[in-house]
């Protein structure tokens, strides 16, 4: 019982990890019919087995597709930008290849009017002067560069809308989907507030 699959395995083997149940029917005598030898009995342990087998097995598989998809990519820019590596390639599974998505984002404190160009943020960390941000609420949004960092607020360009206190400025609002592989538009978050009476 201690060979039978309970769990995830490393997907680093060398041999097949499964072991195999080799199944016994009862036997039974021709003319009375009383069992002779009892066959192989069904318990929830080789029933995880199984499961466990085609689960590892789908992971593993899925794993080989990922490291084919790199080498696909990786040939198909060899091909158009000889020697390069694939170095801006990325297929979105988690394992980025000299390549990774800028993720500095903060809030504006204090809402900002059309024109304006100081954004008090919450955090300046990741942002650096003569790099374009994106920043945007559940009504607008715009790319601008930023001028200026200082210990609480970004200067940019001009604004060309308002935005709310809330608002977001992010290097990218990209939202990375690593199990379907996609890249989206970040959403405008809300959020659910439960108020309790504290007595």
């Amino acid at each position: 019982m201690s060979k039978l699959m309970n769990g995830e395995i490393p997907l680093n083997f060398k041999k097949n990890p499964y072991e195999r149940t080799q199944w016994h029917d009862d036997i039974k005598d021709p003319v009375t019919g009383e069992i002779i030898d009892d066959g192989t009995p069904f318990m929830s342990e080789f029933a995880n087995n199984f499961e466990w087998g085609i689960f590892n097995a789908y992971r593993f598989m899925i794993e080989i597709y990922r490291h084919m998809e790199r080498m696909r990519v990786q040939l198909e820019l060899d091909g158009r930008v000889p020697g390069n590596s694939g170095t801006f390639a990325d297929v979105l599974d988690g394992s980025s290849n000299k390549i990774s998505l800028d993720k500095a984002l903060t809030d504006i404190i204090e809402a900002v009017e059309i024109g304006g160009t100081t954004l008090k943020v919450a955090s300046v960390d990741g942002f650096t002067p003569f790099t374009q941000v994106t920043i945007f609420d559940d009504e607008h949004i715009e790319d601008v560069v930023i001028t200026a960092v200082g210990t609480d607020k970004i200067t940019v360009q001009a604004l060309k809308n308002s935005y709310k206190k809330g608002a977001k400025v992010a290097r990218s609002n990209v939202s990375i989907d690593m199990v379907n592989a996609e890249m989206g538009v970040g959403d405008w978050q809300t959020f659910s507030v439960d108020l309790v009476e504290v007595v």
